[in-house]
């Protein structure tokens, strides 16, 4: 039996044990079956590996996409590049790190992308954020991160953002966990009466489909996408992995 799971705390709502299994199933794909792992810290890690010699696969999620890093063998160039991992290959007992978050933010985002869309904002600063500043540079958008507690140079605060810098970021990406089940009445605090039909919003927060950020946008007639196509666009690369 092939196995394949995921790390993370909470995992409550995990999209990946649904995802798969219902691959398996509509694939005819037998003798796999993926798992949920919830780690109450990263302690736990080392454990789970050590327990499931028959492990063939891990996605990750929050809060490991960085402190997952120090238990891998061998990183991915994008790993090594912007420090989060969200998919490890293990074979031979070596785990190799890679981010998938990448691919699925980048194929997910351009379908809505338009010209004008030179500058953006990216709200939080977690590891899903270091896969959207990597998308961002590859595409020559600059960007401002958006943080509780700023603390570099490209870093601004929720305070910080008025109507004029609004106006001026026609992309606008929350990867934060505000307004994700079951805590939907919460959204990112931002002057929502300055968006206009060129901007472009896009939130990772899959669950629910449309977020309080999301609504807000729609109603000043932004384009707006949610994190749904990115789910599965990682799911399917981290399948490529772990059988490539």
């Amino acid at each position: 039996m092939r196995r394949y799971g995921l790390i993370g705390y909470p995992l409550s709502h995990s999209f990946s044990q649904k995802y798969f299994t219902d691959k398996f199933q509509q694939e005819g794909i037998t003798g796999c079956v993926y798992e949920n792992f919830p780690l109450a810290s990263i302690d736990e890690f080392a454990a789970l590996i050590q327990n499931n010699p028959n492990l063939n696969g891990l996605n990750v999620t929050i809060p490991y996409k960085e402190k997952v890093i120090p238990f891998l063998t061998a990183q991915s160039n994008v790993v090594k590049t912007i420090g989060a991992c969200n998919c490890i290959r293990i074979e031979n007992g070596e785990l190799t790190g890679h981010n998938t978050d990448v691919v699925g933010f980048e194929e997910s985002l351009r379908p809505l992308l338009q010209a004008h869309h030179k500058k953006a904002l990216v709200l939080g600063t977690g590891g899903a954020a270091k896969a959207v500043h990597y998308v961002l540079d590859k595409l020559g958008i600059a960007f401002y991160e958006v943080s509780r507690t700023p603390a570099t140079a490209r870093q601004i605060s929720y305070q910080q953002v008025d109507e004029a810098i609004i106006k001026e970021h026609e992309v606008i990406i929350n990867t934060s966990p505000l307004g994700m089940y079951p805590r939907v009445d919460e959204c990112p605090p931002l002057p929502y009466q300055a968006l206009t039909s060129k901007h472009y919003l896009f939130d990772l927060v899959y669950n629910p489909a449309k977020t309080l950020f999301l609504q807000k946008g729609e109603e000043q007639g932004a384009a707006i996408k949610n994190g749904h196509d990115m789910l599965i666009i990682q799911a399917e690369e981290s399948w490529r992995i772990w059988n490539a």
